[in-house]
């Protein structure tokens, strides 16, 4: 498959006039650490020296595993949908936290296992009912994937055209850390055993066959010549609602969004994403730690430095509102804060 996305770094020239404008607040300079750092890139990224944020936007995607009824999971298949329900009625920790942040939140059927009503904040872009058991063959279709992929940025170019420029990423999905233990291995190239940890809560027996039925899957792959192409291995162990989340995270970088990064699905997503255009991370902020185990490889990979370390690992985008405010405050200092001329405060020598 070949993807059209046009992703380049964002232009380097303001950067010693945003950094000026950093340096000279009444502050010792550097004392804001991450905040600093973070009103510089979306000031690049914007290319102006009072950045906005403008209707703030966090998607979910929503998608089953077919690899999920094998046990690698402690949950049944079925809670995915009945977790849809719940983002859907308000009830969710992610409503909670969007609420908080003043993030809008739409959820997104990429490819559960049910049929929904339509109504409002749901998105309908349903590849197929679950995808394949990648115990047995390759989780989806290259077909497949590329369709969800064009759906992902579809529904991203929408918002970018109605105002948003700054879009969270979610998830939700039974079985999908063990689909994205299998990416993070495939494409950072971790030992497997690093890169699977207990997910929705496993003990440590169901942790040993998680990882058994997953070193199998892995068998069955290099068995018929399987390398670590992103897509490649995205189409064969992937979820629908990773591929469109890496279509929408492409379309986001490609509009000069601020992407806002969750954790350890969301973040395999994104290595695929950054393995075909590297440039997509400097639109990323990685907004926080996560506590599965794979985190840790990925954000190696990326060479990334979250915002935020709260030992969670929840998903469904809970981070990335969690972190919201963080930036609206990294852009609040930017444009409110005194400078040492205006506030009539002597810089130092």
């Amino acid at each position: 498959m070949t993807l059209n996305f046009n992703i380049t770094a964002p232009d380097a020239e303001l950067a010693a006039a945003l950094q000026h404008k950093i340096d000279h607040k009444t502050k010792p300079r550097g004392s804001l650490g991450q905040l600093e750092k973070l009103a510089r890139q979306i000031g690049l990224i914007q290319q102006r020296l009072d950045p906005r944020l403008s209707q703030p936007h966090l998607l979910v995607f929503a998608g089953d595993h077919g690899a999920a009824r094998a046990g690698v999971s402690a949950y049944p298949q079925e809670v995915t949908w009945q977790m849809v329900e719940n983002f859907l009625a308000g009830g969710a920790a992610i409503n909670v936290f969007a609420r908080r942040g003043g993030l809008h939140l739409s959820i997104v059927d990429a490819g559960v296992a049910h049929d929904f009503a339509r109504r409002p904040g749901l998105i309908h872009a349903k590849v197929a009912p679950g995808t394949a058991n990648y115990l047995e063959q390759p989780a989806m279709t290259m077909a497949q994937c590329e369709l969800a992929i064009a759906r992902g940025a579809e529904i991203v170019r929408n918002l970018a055209a109605n105002g948003c420029n700054v879009v969270g990423f979610g998830e939700m999905g039974i079985g999908n850390t063990a689909a994205a233990s299998l990416l993070t291995h495939c494409l950072t190239g971790a030992p497997l055993a690093e890169c699977v940890g207990r997910g929705t809560g496993l003990d440590d027996a169901g942790l040993a066959r998680k990882q058994a039925l997953l070193e199998q899957a892995l068998q069955r792959y290099r068995a018929t010549g399987g390398g670590d192409e992103p897509l490649a291995v995205l189409a064969e162990f992937g979820g629908f609602e990773m591929a469109m989340m890496l279509g929408a995270m492409l379309a986001a970088a490609e509009a000069k969004m601020l992407l806002l990064i969750d954790g350890f699905i969301v973040g395999a997503a994104l290595l695929a994403a950054a393995r075909l255009y590297p440039a997509v991370t400097d639109y990323c902020v990685f907004c926080h730690r996560s506590a599965e185990a794979g985190h840790a490889a990925q954000l190696r990979a990326l060479a990334a430095e979250p915002l935020l370390d709260l030992g969670m690992r929840l998903g469904e985008g809970t981070g990335a509102a969690l972190a919201y405010p963080l930036v609206q405050a990294a852009l609040a200092f930017l444009d409110e804060m005194a400078s040492f001329a205006s506030a009539g405060v002597t810089d130092k020598a």
